[in-house]
């Protein structure tokens, strides 16, 4: 169906280089490959702060003082804890895939929120910090229950991000790996208007609340081309098996006009950012934990991979971040669960930025289908 206006407008599908709104949380360069929060570059905050830090920064204007960062520490340490219901819950679907899991874990946890249905942004902070403690809470016990094992206790002497893979482990994490996994929190705490992030904000949009919006980003994360790249590189490092048989292995992907995982990047023209911050804790934790060739086959890749750098096609933050949830033992359908719990922080502030000048946000298609038809009885229809 053509129109005389159809020759003025623009499709731009995945509302690519579309600004649907202003935000004064995330810069993004990608064709410089900058990333800040908050005016703060990710190589500071990556190599100087923690998670903790991070995500205060993320929910008010600046980095916290002693005293605050004290007071958003005990506040995240006091939210360790799961409503009864919600491992009910957990226990009832523990055989589906963990994003699934989670996705339902988080919508059970609104059920029980005593201020779900409070929007004011004193209410959504306090709810965010929660959902900031309870995510990782939820990924941890399904990982346990799903083994037939009791969920671990949270540790008020460790970290986030250590804190985290004790409940998952059941072990105490080594301060390097404890480090680096807190590295890799804030490296996905937030960017910008994601695939999930963007869907909190439509769904916050509705005037729904922190919980429904919180719960659509899982959903929207759980698809694998948003959130599945770790797990597809940690795949792609078996199949290779040898630093050896990286470059020929690249090479026949390319022929077959393949992709090769862990590269390129939606935003990025350059090498993400994020990625550098990775590569050395990755080397150091490799050999802790005795299996070096894993690192040494991402650097393999990344060597046959140069002569496409040109091309934009440049190594992102998720080619590192599987390897280090394999070293630790966790298995692959965790990986993007991991995604979660680090950037349930970004999630809870889009709704939260969203929700300070709230409108719906209703975006158009270009109809293309028949020109008005005359409607015939079915007798009537050849």
């Amino acid at each position: 169906m053509a129109d005389a206006t159809d020759e003025q407008i623009q499709i731009h599908r995945g509302l690519n280089g579309v600004y649907f709104d202003r935000s004064d949380v995330c810069f993004i360069d990608g064709r410089a490959g900058e990333l800040r929060y908050r005016g703060y570059s990710i190589h500071d905050l990556a190599e100087q702060s923690s998670f903790e830090e991070t995500a205060y920064l993320l929910f008010h204007d600046d980095l916290p003082t002693s005293d605050e960062r004290a007071r958003f520490d005990r506040a995240l340490k006091d939210a360790r804890v799961l409503p009864g219901s919600a491992i009910d819950v957990i226990r009832a679907v523990k055989d589906a895939h963990p994003m699934e899991v989670l996705r339902t874990a988080v919508s059970a946890l609104g059920a029980s929120d005593p201020e779900v249905g409070d929007k004011s942004a004193e209410a959504n902070l306090r709810k965010g910090i929660r959902l900031t403690s309870q995510v990782p809470m939820l990924v941890a016990a399904h990982h346990r229950l799903r083994q037939g094992l009791d969920p671990v206790p949270p540790d008020a002497s460790l970290g986030h991000a250590a804190n985290f893979l004790w409940m998952v482990k059941g072990e105490r994490p080594s301060d390097d790996a404890a480090a680096l996994m807190d590295t890799d929190l804030i490296l996905h705490a937030e960017h910008g208007a994601n695939a999930s992030s963007f869907t909190a904000r439509v769904v916050a949009g509705t005037d729904a609340n922190l919980h429904a919006a919180v719960t659509a980003a899982v959903a929207a994360l759980s698809g694998p081309a948003h959130g599945g790249a770790a797990e597809d590189v940690m795949r792609m490092a078996m199949e290779i098996g040898e630093p050896e048989r990286a470059a020929a292995w690249v090479k026949a992907k390319r022929a077959n006009r393949e992709p090769i995982m862990g590269f390129g990047h939606r935003v990025y023209r350059t090498e993400d950012p994020r990625a550098r911050h990775m590569r050395e804790g990755v080397r150091r934790l490799s050999e802790e934990m005795g299996q070096p060739k894993w690192y040494a086959i991402l650097e393999a890749v990344v060597e046959a991979m140069k002569p496409y750098a040109r091309l934009g096609v440049n190594v992102n933050v998720d080619f590192y971040a599987g390897v280090v949830y394999y070293l630790h033992g966790i298995p692959e359908d965790l990986f993007v669960p991991i995604f979660a719990v680090g950037r349930t922080p970004g999630w809870c502030v889009s709704v939260i930025e969203q929700m300070e000048n709230n409108i719906l946000i209703r975006p158009l298609t270009l109809y293309t289908g028949p020109e008005p038809r005359e409607y015939k009885p079915p007798e009537a229809r050849a």
